[in-house]
């Protein structure tokens, strides 16, 4: 389905979620010198206008990354995290924001590459003005992702971090995403992969979890945020979760001097909360 547009979501506190733990995880890539590839399997347009009339219908930065902007008492891994947010607007006004493909283009060097796939017309055009002039560093293509995932696992440098963020519009996407880790896993084992998911009542989201854990991994990290009760009329978003697969050991540290301090922040009513598991050997 092409009807999703990230742009009305831009910022909302699934995103605070995804990118800070997304920067923590390339800024462990970068500790040593041997480069790495990121790999975006639905990499929207890169880039948003928080004062767009798609950002502004719901205005859900306001209680996302809007929750944090002022605040100078963050934990080290939301701190990095906001300050690159703050990179993008020097004038201290919350005006831009960064996608998952423009957080790990801040965080790449120049041996490092970016592969982005995004099948939206729209959303690619946008995603390839974004880029224009990175060069080689990034390449960019309007294809499926989960077949994108296929036409690059494994990479050349033996070291990738693999983001899997589709919409979920359609039910469809939560077998495929399953299927797509357990594909990419047997074709690149020793890559890290990070796939989002919504906190939905839907059965199809409420199992996507448990289908993930079915998939053989070395070592896991399930992570999620509720910032509210669940709607009494079923409907609606009420937090999100990214399970990790191949996590650096130094994770579930990060996360939990995090989490109770996001959970405060973003949470909306009294149902707000957050699960960590994890099994690292």
């Amino acid at each position: 389905m092409l009807s999703y547009r990230h742009a009305f979501h831009a910022g909302n506190h699934a995103d605070v979620l995804k990118h800070a733990v997304l920067i923590a995880l390339l800024d462990y890539f970068n500790q040593k010198d041997k480069p790495w590839w990121y790999i975006d399997s639905h990499s929207g347009a890169g880039l948003y206008d928080l004062r767009g009339d798609y950002a502004q219908k719901n205005a859900e930065f306001d209680t996302g990354i809007g929750r944090l902007w002022h605040r100078a008492d963050l934990p080290p891994m939301l701190e990095n995290y906001v300050a690159l947010v703050r990179d993008l607007n020097p004038d201290g006004n919350l005006r831009f924001y960064p996608g998952s493909p423009w957080c790990a283009s801040r965080r790449a060097r120049h041996e490092d590459r970016l592969r982005l796939f995004e099948l939206h017309g729209s959303d690619h055009r946008l995603l390839a003005e974004n880029f224009s002039g990175a060069g080689r560093q990034v390449k960019i293509e309007a294809m499926d992702g989960y077949a994108g995932l296929k036409s690059v696992l494994p990479p050349p440098t033996r070291r990738a971090l693999v983001l899997i963020d589709p919409s979920y519009e359609v039910k469809s996407d939560y077998p495929r995403t399953a299927d797509a880790l357990k594909d990419s896993l047997v074709r690149f084992a020793g890559g890290t992969y990070v796939v989002w998911y919504p906190l939905l009542q839907k059965p199809e989201a409420r199992h996507l979890p448990q289908r993930l854990k079915a998939v053989p991994a070395a070592s896991w990290l399930n992570v999620s945020l509720s910032v509210q009760a669940p709607a009494r009329d079923g409907f609606g978003m009420h937090g999100s979760g990214l399970y990790i697969v191949n996590p650096p050991w130094t994770l579930p540290k990060l996360l939990e001097a995090t989490l109770p301090i996001l959970t405060q922040a973003l949470g909306q009513d009294g149902g707000a909360a957050y699960t960590l598991e994890y099994e690292i050997p």
